[in-house]
């Protein structure tokens, strides 16, 4: 399961949820016909989307079996995902092509081999991409998604290095 985004809560009284993509683009999951859910390690359950627009920076969406509030509430903090072999191909040798999901997690380290944390998450601001990068008990780095920075990701290693200092 490749997780595309996650769940914020309800949006509204008749079983429509608020919606934080991984995408590439905003609505890049309404091409999915079908999600699967998943919260807090358990199962993955199936569902189907029946209808989803942009709102914003995210999206607001209607599942199936999803009739109210209060089940839209029970959705809340659930993460979204697409079994692999439904997304497109990526380059076999999986070190010039992946997904957002694939990075989080990953040890970012500058060229001194200082490690500045591990990604939390990806921004899309327009202009390009950023990696949200945290280390424990410090805040929270954003680092442009751009050649000239990224110097290496090996998904392999579960590594990324940059050219970024530590007091930035």
């Amino acid at each position: 399961m490749v997780t595309m985004g996650h769940i914020m809560g309800p949006f509204g009284v008749q079983g429509w949820v608020k919606v934080f993509p991984y995408t590439e683009t905003i609505d890049g999951l309404l091409d999915y016909p079908t999600w699967w859910l998943e919260r807090e390690n358990k199962e993955w359950q199936e569902t189907a989307l029946m209808n989803g627009y942009i709102n914003g920076n995210k999206l607001a969406v209607k599942l199936e079996q999803c009739v109210n509030r209060n089940e839209a509430m029970q959705l809340k903090g659930m993460q979204i995902a697409i079994p692999r072999d439904h997304l497109p191909h990526l380059p076999k040798n999986g070190e010039d092509g992946y997904y957002w999901s694939d990075l989080i997690g990953a040890t970012v380290t500058n060229l001194q081999d200082v490690e500045l944390g591990k990604v939390t998450g990806l921004l899309e601001t327009g202009a390009n991409d950023v990696l949200r990068v945290q280390k424990l008990h410090e805040k929270e780095k954003l680092i442009p998604f751009i050649d000239p920075i990224i110097i290496k990701v090996s998904l392999k290693l579960r590594q990324i290095t940059v050219d970024w200092g530590i007091d930035f």
